[in-house]
């Protein structure tokens, strides 16, 4: 029986391997790949399986197999299925921290000077910060559920390129938990570039999100973007004191002004918690530009102070839903002034200061799924399928400072499919505000994203979104081009009361792997896009601006500064003679 455990529990690290996305292709060398390591030398009886996986290709002999078969060596009994353990009424017992350094010097491709050199100086995430970040404690009631959101809590950090848990034994009513994680370089001390629309933003950083492994991330940087240069310092822990509790300060000198934020807030962690708090304190000046034809045509001061504060509730996850509700008390002030050296045209947005209590409802389905090659290259996607809907109304009144009487509202609903191959991700926002029983700054946006994988390493992506405004403060403008989406136009290229913006993309993921750094993938893609209305100062729309264009992808698997590097080549098909007939674009974005 013993023999059943231990490959149940390889069984189980295989799956785990192979979802962190280090299972690879079957090595040149068997002698070196397929060996277990020298720690691990012992006779095991798994040792044939884990051989014959290796010479099957499905994995190599990777440090999570290993540990999970020294873990499991004093299993008893077969490990029952997650039903069958919850059914019985299973507690958690031993709860074992793997974390693994960057790179795996097990491997002989990862083996080299230059790595193991990185791997001395990277100082590895503390296991208290991991374990702090799991939803269980030994004796906890067994849960299949708690495992898999730790999981995922684990890869929303961007010291973490993944985390898997395993159940590697059971006896005595007991089952004994592998957390396995995997950290990523992240001390940056490097120049930045990128280039959308025509336009080049640079910079350098010092930065570390994950200072001598505790998970506190510092930064100083300095950008230069079209609108402004930027010098910023920051601090901020998602855990404080391993509570749940995050912090972040930060403070910015501008070249037309100054921003500052402090953020503390206790959140919604778990669909389990039944309490959150926090607040946020943030203000600023700065120099606001209008853009059309991916030209400034005007420009204001813009001075804002917003702070807030709220208190959250839940009775938790009851029968697939969670419900939430919150309350809190917003403060929001806006001062417009002309710019001395402007010399074009000046609209200036009237000043506004509102004052409100505010109440929130949050309907959440507990529905994920774990999907691969979709919008990141050989890394877990937590993929949301779930119903989602959240109501937030608030009312402002002269009688708590307010400038003028307004209810301020913020609505999102979204929703997810999958069949077979293909997901459809549904998604739309409400905001804005009702002023003298006419709506003010509102704005409804809808998104679908559609995602057919038709091999994998081959996939087609689909996408529309569309934006209608009304009534629209001065400031806030509807764009469309090179920046958002219009590939093979200039930033901020039309302007307008709404816009419609539709792409089709051609994805694919190779087995390229260079320096043993970067996923690499590519696309070719077609844009198509417009706006309608006319904003203030703003021309006519230009009608149906669309483009065509390919590039590659670079997925960042091994540093936690961006996931995706974007090099692509577009080129537009309609516009005015003015633009260029090609743009090249570098940028790091959170997807493929």
């Amino acid at each position: 029986m013993q023999f059943d455990a231990v490959a149940d529990a390889v069984a189980n690290a295989v799956a785990g391997a192979m979802a962190n996305g280090v299972a690879g292709a079957v090595p040149n060398s068997v002698a070196n790949n397929c060996a277990p390591p020298s720690r691990s030398a012992r006779y095991s009886p798994s040792a044939p399986l884990l051989t014959l996986l290796c010479l099957l290709g499905l994995t190599p002999f990777h440090t999570e197999i290993a540990a999970a078969i020294e873990f499991s060596s004093a299993t008893t009994q077969a490990l029952p299925s997650d039903a069958e353990l919850e059914k019985a009424g299973a507690v958690i017992g031993d709860i074992r921290i793997d974390n693994q350094n960057v790179f795996n010097t097990n491997d002989p491709k990862d083996n080299i000077p230059i790595y193991r050199l990185a791997n001395r100086l990277h100082i590895k995430t503390k296991p208290s910060v991991i374990r702090h970040q799991l939803l269980f404690r030994s004796g906890d009631r067994y849960s299949r559920h708690l495992l898999d959101e730790s999981e995922r809590n684990l890869r929303s950090d961007r010291y973490f390129y993944d985390a898997a848990i395993l159940p590697v034994s059971y006896h005595d009513g007991k089952v004994d938990l592998l957390v396995t994680t995997r950290d990523v370089w992240t001390l940056d001390p490097g120049f930045n570039f990128g280039r959308t629309g025509g336009t080049n933003t640079t910079g350098f950083a010092l930065a570390d999100l994950n200072l001598l492994g505790t998970g506190t991330g510092v930064s100083l940087s300095h950008s230069s973007s079209v609108d402004r240069s930027e010098t910023s310092v920051g601090v901020s822990n998602s855990h404080v004191f391993g509570t749940w509790t995050s912090v972040s300060v930060d403070y910015s000198q501008l070249s037309d002004g100054t921003q500052r934020a402090v953020i503390i807030n206790s959140p919604f962690y778990s669909l389990e918690t039944h309490y959150a708090g926090g607040m946020i304190a943030q203000s600023g000046d700065h120099i606001d530009s209008l853009y059309d034809r991916g030209h400034v045509i005007d420009q204001f001061h813009d001075r804002g102070v917003f702070t807030e504060i709220y208190t959250g509730w839940s009775s938790g996850l009851e029968n697939g839903w969670v419900r939430r509700w919150s309350a809190g008390l917003t403060y929001d002030e806006r001062r417009f002034n002309p710019v001395t050296s402007w010399t074009g045209p000046t609209v200036l947005p009237r000043d506004r200061r509102f004052v409100y209590p505010w109440i929130r409802f949050d309907l959440l389905q507990d529905h994920y799924v774990k999907l691969e090659n979709r919008d990141q290259i050989g890394k877990t996607e937590d993929f949301y399928l779930g119903t989602t809907a959240s109501v937030r109304v608030g009312w402002a009144d002269s009688a708590l400072g307010s400038s003028r009487s307004a209810m301020l509202f913020q609505t999102a609903a979204g929703h997810g499919v999958a069949s077979g191959r293909s997901t459809l991700v549904l998604s739309t926002v409400f905001t804005g505000r009702l002023e003298d029983g006419d709506l003010r700054n509102a704005v409804l946006a809808a998104t679908a994203r559609y995602y057919a994988q038709q091999s994998s390493k081959w996939l087609f992506f689909s996408s529309v979104h569309a934006a209608a405004g009304r009534h629209l403060d001065v400031e806030n403008q509807i764009l469309l081009g090179g920046d958002n989406g219009l590939r093979g136009y200039p930033l901020r290229y039309q302007d307008g009361t709404a816009r419609a913006l539709f792409t089709v993309e051609q994805r694919y993921f190779t087995d390229w792997y260079p320096f043993r750094l970067f996923r690499v993938g590519g696309a070719v893609f077609f844009d198509a896009g417009r706006t309608w209305g006319t904003a203030p100062l703003g021309d006519q729309s230009l009608g149906l601006l669309k483009d065509v264009g390919f590039g590659a992808r670079f997925g960042n698997a091994r540093t936690g500064f961006g996931n995706i590097v974007h090099v692509d080549l577009a080129f537009p098909l309609d516009g005015g003679t003015s633009i260029k007939r090609m743009q090249f674009l570098i940028q790091t974005q959170q997807s493929f």
